[in-house]
C-alpha cells in the first residue's frame, strides 16, 4: 500500500512539475487617475447626480412621461431579460462545483456463447434452488450515482465568481441605460415645448405681416406705395404659413419619437407649453471628477468588465494543471428481477477517482490562455476610455452652459431691440421717410432673432439635461 501510495504521489508531481511550463505574459494594470476638478478654482463635494430624476424634473407632464418609458421602454424590458438569463448563469455555474447525485435505473440482457470461457463457466455453476443459467442473462439495476470534480485550483469557483461579475455589469448597463432613455425622453420632451413656441412666435409675426399688408394695400389706394409693395407683402405671407406646416411635421415627428420611447404607438403628448421663456435652468453641483467612478453606471460596467477578465485569466491558467475526480454509486444489480431486491446478495456500491492532466499538444489551452489575457488588457483600454470620456463630457456640458448663458442674454437684448424697431419701421414708412423693404427687412430679421432666442433658450435646458446624465444622474 505505501508503495501503491508512492507511485499515485510520484504520478501527481510528475504532472505538476508539467504544467509549470506556462507561458509568461504581460500584465496591464487600469489608469484611473483624473484631475482633481473640472474648472480651475471649482472644486465642490455636493454632486446633482445623486438626485432622485423624480425630484431634478420638476414637470409633472414630463415626469409622467420618464416614468411610463421606464417601465416600457422595450429596450429596457429586453435588458431586463438578459439579466435574468445573467443570474441564471450564476446559479449554473455555482452548481458546478457541488456533487452531482443522480437517479438511475437500467435493463438488459446478452447471450454468451457455449463455447467460450464465460460460456463454459456459467454452464458449470448450479443458481439456487438447482437452476442453470438462462439462455439469455438479464442485468437489471437501480441506485444512486454521484460524480465530483475536486475544485482544487478553484477554476469552477472562479467561473462562478466569473458570472457574478458578468451580472452585475448587466445590471449597470441596465442602469445606463436607463440613464440614457431619461435623457433621451427629457430632450425630446423640450424640443417639443420649443417647437410649439417656434410655431406660435410665428403666428404671431404672420399676424404682424397680415396687418402690414392691409395697411399697404391702404396705402396703394392713395398712390403713396405702388403694387410692388403689395406683392412683397403677400409673398412674405406666403412664405410663413408655408413654414408653419414644416413645424406641425416636425412637431408630429418629435410626438412619435417620445411615443417609441415609452413603448407606444403614436398619440398626442400632454405637455406644458407655456412660460418655456421663462424657465430657468437648475443650478448643477458637478462636484470632483473622482466621483465619476462611484456615479456613472457605464463606468461600474467596465469595472466589472474588468473584474471578470482578470478572473477569467486564473481560470484559462487552471486548465494547465490537473483536474481531480471522484465517482460512486450504490444500488441493486441482479441478472433476473426476482433477486433484484436481494438484500445483501443484490447489493452493489462503486467508488473510483481520475486525476486528467494535459501532456502533450497543449496549443488550444495555451491559446485559451493567450486569449484570456489579450482580453484583459482590451478591458483595461475599455475602463480607461470610459474614465475619459466622461470627464470630457462634463467638462464640455459645463463650458456649454456657461457659454449658453452669455448667448441668451445677448439674443434677448436683440430681440427686445427689434421689437421696438419694427414699430418705429412702421411709423417711418406711413410717413414716406422709409421704403418698405426696410419694414419688411426688420420683421424678418425678428421673426429670426425669436427663432433663434427658442432655440437657444432650448439648448439651455438640453445642456442642464445633458450634463446632469453625464454626472451619472438618472437612472435613480
Amino acid at each position: 500500500m505505501t508503495k501503491m501510495f508512492h507511485i499515485v504521489l510520484l504520478i501527481v508531481m510528475g504532472l505538476m512539475l508539467q504544467a509549470c511550463g506556462i507561458p509568461e505574459l504581460t500584465q496591464k494594470n487600469a489608469d484611473t487617475q483624473l484631475p482633481d476638478s473640472f474648472k480651475p478654482n471649482l472644486i465642490e463635494q455636493a454632486n446633482t447626480a445623486k438626485v432622485k430624476w423624480k425630484e431634478f424634473f420638476e414637470d409633472p407632464h414630463l415626469t409622467r412621461l420618464i416614468d411610463t418609458a421606464v417601465a416600457n421602454n422595450k429596450e429596457v424590458n429586453m435588458m431586463m431579460q438578459r439579466i435574468s438569463v445573467a443570474e441564471n448563469e450564476i446559479q449554473a455555474r455555482k452548481g458546478a462545483y457541488l456533487p452531482f447525485v443522480n437517479f438511475g435505473t437500467g435493463a438488459g440482457g446478452d447471450k454468451t456463447a457455449m463455447y467460450t470461457r464465460n460460456g463454459a463457466v456459467e454452464n458449470s455453476l448450479q443458481l439456487p434452488n438447482g437452476q442453470t443459467f438462462p439462455t439469455m442473462l438479464g442485468d437489471y439495476q437501480f441506485g444512486l450515482f454521484s460524480t465530483w470534480e475536486i475544485d482544487i485550483w478553484k477554476k469552477l469557483r472562479n467561473v462562478k465568481q466569473v458570472a457574478v461579475l458578468e451580472y452585475m455589469a448587466s445590471t449597470e448597463g441596465k442602469n445606463f441605460l436607463i440613464t440614457n432613455l431619461v435623457a433621451e425622453v427629457a430632450r425630446s420632451y423640450y424640443e417639443l415645448i420649443a417647437l410649439d413656441n417656434q410655431l406660435e412666435n410665428l403666428n404671431q409675426n404672420i399676424s404682424i405681416q397680415q396687418n402690414g399688408l392691409v395697411m399697404v394695400k391702404q396705402l396703394l389706394l392713395f398712390a403713396r406705395t405702388t403694387t410692388l409693395a403689395v406683392k412683397r407683402y403677400e409673398a412674405e405671407v406666403a412664405k410663413n404659413q408655408s413654414r408653419k406646416f414644416e413645424i406641425l411635421q416636425q412637431i408630429t415627428v418629435t410626438e412619435n419619437r417620445i411615443n417609441f420611447l415609452l413603448g407606444r404607438t403614436p398619440q398626442t403628448i400632454q405637455r406644458a407649453t407655456s412660460g418655456f421663456m421663462d424657465i430657468k435652468p437648475k443650478v448643477i453641483k458637478a462636484g470632483i471628477p473622482s466621483q465619476l467612478l462611484q456615479n456613472r453606471p457605464d463606468i461600474r460596467k467596465a469595472e466589472l468588465e474588468l473584474s471578470a477578465a482578470k478572473l477569467n485569466i486564473d481560470v484559462a491558467r487552471a486548465n494547465f494543471y490537473p483536474s481531480f475526480g471522484i465517482k460512486a454509486g450504490v444500488g441493486f444489480d441482479a441478472f433476473a428481477l426476482k433477486y433484484l431486491i436481494n438484500t445483501p446478495e443484490s447489493l452493489a456500491a462503486s467508488i473510483a477517482g481520475d486525476l486528467v492532466a494535459p501532456l502533450v499538444n497543449k496549443n488550444a489551452i495555451i491559446a485559451e490562455y493567450k486569449n484570456s489575457n489579450v482580453k484583459q488588457i482590451q478591458a483595461v483600454y475599455e475602463y480607461e476610455q470610459s474614465i475619459i470620456n466622461a470627464y470630457a463630457e462634463v467638462a464640455n456640458q459645463l463650458s456649454n452652459i456657461d457659454n449658453l448663458d452669455k448667448n441668451y442674454s445677448l439674443k434677448k437684448y436683440q430681440v427686445e431691440t427689434l421689437v421696438q424697431s419694427i414699430d418705429v419701421a412702421n411709423q417711418l414708412f406711413k410717413s414716406a421717410r422709409a421704403d418698405y423693404l426696410e419694414v419688411l427687412l426688420t420683421q424678418r430679421d425678428a421673426l429670426e432673432a425669436k427663432r433663434e432666442l427658442i432655440e437657444t433658450k432650448q439648448k439651455q435646458v438640453i445642456a442642464m439635461v445633458d450634463l446632469y446624465k453625464s454626472l451619472g444622474g438618472g437612472w435613480q
